[in-house]
């Protein structure tokens, strides 16, 4: 167990004319700072023969405090809850892993928090907050003396809406869900199909793909040596009885990423690498997991997207040590949800960041915890160029 000391007896004088200060223990764990483990015996690289520049990516949904209720999260320990400990908490994570980019979901507290204090330790960041109502975001922090930002673009799902939508927003309120349920992937019950109806007709495509989520994409000049890359950070909409929205949105996702590329490739004169992160809200094997490491899936949408061109993705972990066992973990949902995925032509994963094993102490009841400050656990890679 990790432990935090403060000193909280009186100093005493030594008979040496020294003074020692009396310490005790208290008994807060500290949050855990996980670590990149090399990928020796990955079927795509060998790290013994690596010796190529190298960058790292981290991807983190943080849980939106807006989403932090006590009804959801009832197995936390209420201390750790509290926006207070919980804000230092992942800011003592995302400083220890020290990665090139970090790729944020829920990220809420963004002006009043987030920006500044991670921007006080090296690194610059480019966010852009959810439709409608919505306190949260997706950002993209990189450190400037590695990379160069050199345009970026938002991603807005709304446009999969038909252009006669208003603007009343059909998503229903994440902190309105049955208590004891995940607050992505939880069951309906009576009372949500209910609240659902009242809404709108599902049936109809302006009502239905309406989720207010977002994402964004930026293209950087990376220093040493220079080499372009795009990273693309998102986060999918929750709700598993609502596949075809999710694959709708992955889908106008790499849509709107294939164009980007080939601006950023005509702009610059490049072949840059893409790096798509986030939250999907969906399980290895599930349809939206399928079209991004395939580009296919086995149904279709009740929308069709245009220039629906696929870019060949390959998951960092999947093509390391495998799929993790779990990246949210809670009593009422345990699976993987997130994940890193790239262009194979031009990078390679060397190494991954480690996860916790279904037994390990610091995940048992649930997150977050004292260990774990969100709901949802970190995922990064160390990408090698291929030059």
């Amino acid at each position: 167990m990790s432990v935090e000391f403060e000193t909280s007896m009186k100093p005493q004088l030594l008979p040496c004319g020294r003074t020692i200060h009396f310490a005790k223990m208290s008994t807060t764990p500290a949050p855990l700072s996980p670590k990149f483990v090399p990928a020796e015996k990955s079927g795509i690289t060998s790290v013994s023969k690596s010796d190529g520049f190298k960058f790292s990516l981290v991807s983190y949904n943080i849980l939106a405090q807006a989403y932090v209720k006590g009804d959801l999260f009832s197995h936390s320990p209420r201390p750790c809850l509290k926006w207070k400990a919980r804000s230092q908490a992942i800011l003592t994570v995302l400083k220890s892993l020290g990665a090139d980019f970090l790729c944020l979901q829920e990220l809420d507290e963004y002006d009043s928090f987030y920006k500044g204090n991670i921007e006080s330790v090296g690194y610059s960041s480019i966010y852009v907050k959810r439709n409608g109502q919505k306190r949260d975001g997706c950002g993209i922090f990189y450190k400037p003396d590695s990379a160069e930002l050199l345009i970026k673009e938002k991603v807005e799902y709304n446009d999969l809406v038909p252009s006669n939508q208003d603007d009343t927003s059909s998503e229903d309120k994440e902190e309105n869900l049955p208590a004891g349920g995940n607050k992505k992937l939880a069951s309906k019950d009576a009372g949500l199909k209910n609240k659902r109806a009242g809404h709108g007709d599902l049936n109809d495509p302006c009502v239905r793909f309406k989720r207010d989520c977002v994402g964004i994409m930026a293209a950087f000049r990376l220093k040493d040596p220079s080499h372009f890359i795009i990273v693309a950070n998102t986060h999918i909409y929750w709700d598993p009885e609502l596949a075809d929205v999710k694959l709708a949105q992955a889908r106008y996702l790499l849509s709107r990423l294939a164009q980007f590329k080939l601006l950023v490739s005509d702009k610059f004169d490049c072949s840059p690498s893409v790096v798509v992160t986030g939250d999907f809200n969906s399980l290895p094997g599930s349809q939206v997991y399928q079209y991004l490491t395939s580009g296919s899936s086995e149904a279709g949408t009740l929308l069709e997207i245009s220039d629906d061109v696929h870019i060949p993705l390959c998951s960092a972990y999947a093509s390391t040590r495998g799929e993790p066992h779990f990246t949210n973990y809670t009593p009422g949902f345990t699976g993987t949800l997130d994940y890193i995925l790239f262009s194979p032509e031009n990078i390679k994963p060397v190494s991954y960041l480690e996860l916790p094993e279904p037994e390990a102490s610091d995940i048992q009841g649930g997150l977050p915890n004292y260990y774990h400050p969100s709901d949802h656990l970190p995922i990064g890679a160390e990408f090698e160029i291929i030059q």
